[in-house]
């Protein structure tokens, strides 16, 4: 009933899209008025929209006129005309919602309509992709129409110092990733003068591949740290302890990736501790004293049982180098938290860095909902839309393709183990091959893609672990099995003739080469075995791409010191376009690009990431997926009667099942592993939102004294909230005299105030009570400190208190996280005395906070009562050394460092620290490398074109 009121009353996505006709059809019809305008009209449209804007018109009603506008730049510009579904995507966008569109469906152009328009008010415009390469690409690209237009385009790319970035920010618009944006949100909050702060606020954004940023990365806040002590051989010691424990000393749950010390493993590791003098003798591993070592103890046996070598991570030189279970790619830079990095170090007998300390911190989540107006687009967001709408109300909106999908997708082939399903693959890809079909191979890990390299490649490797299949029926008869227990194959001696198939291969150890490999897995014939990373970014164009081609020469003609001349370009160019055009016919014919993926990913979006590489514009294609009882969804989240029914069946070695209901059993099996990340996240956020409530609170409170010029009023009421809070203390309201302590109220006063008042004469008077005390006490401070004041002169004594305020507010903050996150660390334990351990959080998280408050005037105080006179007036106070980090709760992984984000500016390394204006302070820049001028274009379109001409 229900695909029955579809078909005849459209879906509820269908009719948001056929609501917005109206507004296409307005911009179609200026579509011919715009043509007739000259260059210079075109431009001046931005100037009058602006003064419209400003006498009070709305955006929305702008935006025909606009989009119009952008559409005629763009043809004008880069040859492209938006079609029809683009407006639609450009709509979708700028009302702040999501855009599903396909992948080769332009949504790099689509973003330019709702940039523009939203441009308009002067406020700034984020555009946030997941690289510093796209980033620099779509500025440079799409800033070819805001330039035509009057916009001015920034880009924030690692390594930018910060007058870099404050001009950046500046522009109408500003590209950069999601880490660049938010660690500069952290570090301006750790700034001591607005005109240090680079960002201009969060007006709106759009974020490319909005699944990948707002859901992927969002299971991590963004962390900035500081180092602490070196306790390296201490996990050198622990780590020995682990391979002692047997099987039965643990419990591991791959579902919830955890293990814990069973009982009698308890009692195990303690004795084995205790051997190794890392417990002293009759002492319990639980005791108040040995809290440390349990903690190093549960990071090393996640270690060596939960982390995996060449999946999870691999070791390049002397390095343990995470890798992105989403993407593939190898995480330069990242390091997990709590000590479980430094625990593989040592696992792997590498060298151990030392842990940090957390400055700052934020989600993605609470990054992302400071801007009043979000939006996002991306291929795969559907499966979220109940995430997108729950944590940041935003709708998704799928937006028609331009042309029909041609893209035929198999069902699912499941088969009993992994040699099964390995040899089916590579009958496949021989099949393809000899059509001149090319193929793009999708692998869930590193691992996993170099296995099936070997075994495209190896002959021995593919004799030992696929032999077994390759057997004729009177080999099978002369073992004494069934002739016919198996499906019927090529001899071993047939199959190693075949061997090796050319292929390429694109993980995180080959990842220098990615936009090349993927843009050319569209030639006739090639096989590209790929992890999830060859999903982003870059088109796979049947027959290759031209653009690539073109560049791979001319950096061959330039390796070999010729510089080929415009009309040398020319004629490639050509020639290769000639050779692409016969490719592509070829490719067509044999029915476009085959994407296998060798496994089913927990999450269905990265599935259809890989589908969608193909089919792209009306392209034909086809897409399966090889899986067996043996890959980890099937293997841990699947029922496991699965391998009974198969056997049930009677299966023959090597067939396998096929069927809808298979298809539809596996994406059930991932709906609920997506139903169980969603939960993770959202309840990762409740928490973040207890913290977040307070870091918008102390980060508005030092906005609020950084624009002051005079802190003197706060200064005062910190101190008389001290006082009222010590008299409240020592001598409580309504109590008897003989009740009060002004001994220790005296004792308090001098250590806070550097003053000894007569407190205890004041005591003995007739009739005195506590708020006397109190007023006699605000007078006796007030005094001294206008004595301070007088000492070191007023604008002086301006200058400390604003500099010492800040200072202890930032002190102050990074031990409250530190609490927060020993807290958050243990508050689980509430739950087993039946007590909500959110609510717990939530109610001691307050009370560390006023704690917080009541500590920070106690400390400014202090301070500033015995602050010295100084002949060189103080200066603004250095941020401590940082470092940033990205580290995600579940998986434990951290994403910053030098291969994706950067140090503070202050503490990054001086080769960084180049002169824009001095060429000879840049050294060898690579050809398609941004431009150390910060232009924004890349070298080579830049100033690499005038040395070159020099």
């Amino acid at each position: 009933m229900l695909n029955f009121a579809k078909r005849f009353f459209g879906s509820s996505n269908q009719r948001v899209v056929k609501r917005m006709q109206g507004t296409i059809d307005k911009i179609n019809g200026l579509e011919p008025e715009f043509e007739a305008l000259s260059d210079d009209q075109l431009k001046a449209k931005t100037a009058e929209f602006r003064e419209r804007y400003k006498n009070g018109e709305k955006l929305d009603a702008l935006l025909p006129e606009a989009f119009a506008t952008v559409r005629e730049a763009a043809k004008r510009t880069l040859g492209q005309r938006h079609y029809d579904v683009q407006l639609v995507g450009g709509i979708v966008m700028h009302q702040g919602d999501i855009a599903e569109m396909k992948t080769g469906e332009g949504k790099t152009l689509v973003a330019t309509l709702a940039v523009y328009l939203n441009a308009i008010p002067e406020t700034g415009v984020h555009v946030i992709t997941v690289n510093d390469y796209l980033a620099s690409r779509d500025a440079e690209w799409m800033g070819q129409v805001y330039n035509f237009l009057g916009l001015s385009v920034g880009c924030i790319i690692h390594g930018m110092v910060d007058h870099e970035r404050r001009a950046a920010y500046a522009a109408d618009v500003t590209y950069g990733t999601n880490n660049e944006f938010g660690f500069d949100y952290l570090r301006d909050n750790m700034k001591y003068a607005l005109e240090d702060m680079v960002q201009r606020g969060h007006h709106f954004a759009i974020v490319d591949e909005v699944d990948s940023i707002l859901i992927d990365e969002s299971r991590t806040p963004l962390i900035i740290s500081g180092p602490t002590d070196d306790r390296s051989d201490f996990y050198r010691q622990v780590d020995k302890v682990i391979p002692e424990l047997v099987d039965e000393d643990f419990e591991l749950d791959e579902k919830q990736r955890s293990v814990v010390l069973t009982e009698d493993g308890n009692e195990h590791i303690e004795q084995i501790l205790i051997q190794h003098e890392l417990l002293e003798p009759d002492t319990d591993m639980y005791d108040v004293t040995n809290v440390s070592v349990v903690h190093h103890v549960q990071q090393a046996l996640r270690a060596h049982k939960l982390y995996t070598k060449d999946k999870d991570y691999i070791v390049k030189d002397d390095k343990v180098v995470l890798i992105d279970e989403f993407t593939g790619r190898m995480m330069e830079g990242r390091r997990l938290s709590e000590g479980l990095h430094q625990a593989i170090e040592a696992k792997e007998d590498v060298e151990i860095q030392p842990e940090n300390v957390t400055l700052a911190s934020i989600t993605f989540q609470n990054y992302f909902r400071l801007y009043k107006k979000l939006a996002g687009m991306t291929g795969t967001a559907a499966t979220e839309a109940g995430e997108f709408e729950n944590i940041y109300g935003l709708g998704v909106v799928e937006i028609p393709t331009n042309k029909p999908i041609e893209r035929e997708d198999n069902d699912d082939e499941v088969y009993r183990t992994a040699p099964e399903k390995y040899a089916a693959i590579i009958d496949d890809l021989i099949e393809r091959r000899e059509k001149g079909q090319p193929v793009l191979v999708g692998t869930v890990s590193i691992e996993k893609s170099e296995v099936l390299s070997k075994l495209l490649s190896d002959k021995k490797f593919f004799r030992q672990t696929l032999g077994h299949l390759y057997r004729t029926a009177e080999e099978r008869k002369a073992a004494g099995e069934k002739a016919d227990a198996a499906v019927e194959r090529p001899s071993m001696a047939e199959m190693l003739k075949k061997l090796p198939i050319e292929h390429a291969v694109l993980n995180a150890r080959h990842h220098e080469q990615e936009a090349f490999i993927v843009s050319q897995a569209g030639v006739p014939g090639a096989i590209t075995v790929a992890t999830n990373m060859a999903g982003r970014g870059t088109d796979i164009q049947l027959g290759g791409n031209a653009e690539m081609l073109l560049e791979k020469w001319m950096e061959e003609q330039t390796g070999k010191g010729k510089e080929p001349t415009e009309a040398e370009i020319e004629a490639e160019r050509e020639k290769i376009a000639a050779a692409i055009a016969e490719d592509k016919r070829v490719v067509k014919e044999s029915g476009g690009l085959y994407v296998l993926g060798t496994e089913r990913h927990e999450s269905r979006r990265i599935d259809n990431q890989l589908r969608g590489r193909s089919g792209r514009q009306g392209d034909p294609g086809k897409s399966k997926f090889y899986v067996c009882l043996e890959d980890d969804l099937l293997r841990i989240f699947a029922p496991e009667r699965l391998d009974n029914i198969m056997k049930t069946f009677g299966m023959k070695e090597g067939e396998a099942i096929a069927h809808p209901w298979m298809s539809k059993a596996l994406e059930t099996s991932q709906r609920k592993v997506e139903e169980r990340n969603f939960e993770i996240r959202k309840n990762l956020l409740k928490y973040d939102d207890v913290m977040n409530d307070q870091r918008k609170a102390i980060f508005e409170q030092r906005i609020e004294f950084m624009t002051e010029d005079n802190v003197d009023e706060a200064v005062r009421d910190m101190r008389h909230q001290v006082i009222e809070d010590k008299v409240a203390h020592y001598v409580p309201p309504k109590a008897y005299a003989e009740q009060w302590d002004i001994a220790g109220l005296a004792e308090e006063i001098k250590d806070v105030f550097d003053i000894e008042p007569p407190i205890a004469e004041w005591a003995k008077e007739e009739g005195i009570a506590d708020e006397e005390i109190q007023n006699r006490l605000v007078q006796a401070v007030d005094s001294r400190y206008a004595q301070r004041v007088t000492e070191l002169g007023p604008d002086l004594m301006r200058r400390v208190e604003k500099q010492m305020l800040l200072r202890t507010i930032d002190e102050s903050w990074r031990e409250h996280l530190r609490e927060l996150d020993q807290l958050r660390s243990v508050i689980g334990l509430r739950g087993y005395a039946q007590r909500d351990p959110l609510n717990e959080f939530k109610t001691e998280a307050f009370n560390l906070f006023e704690a917080l408050i009541v500590d920070l005037r106690e400390k400014v105080t202090r301070t500033l009562m015995r602050v010295r006179v100084s002949v060189e007036p103080p200066k603004a106070p250095e941020p401590p050394q940082m470092q940033a980090q990205h580290i995600d709760p579940h998986t434990g992984r951290n994403e910053m460092g030098d291969g994706e984000g950067q140090a503070s500016a202050s503490t990054m390394p001086k080769q960084a620290r180049l002169d824009p204006n001095n060429p000879d302070s840049w050294g060898k820049v690579p050809r398609n490398a941004p431009c150390p001028c910060g232009s924004g274009k890349k070298y080579k379109h830049c100033h690499g074109t005038v040395s070159a001409d020099a």
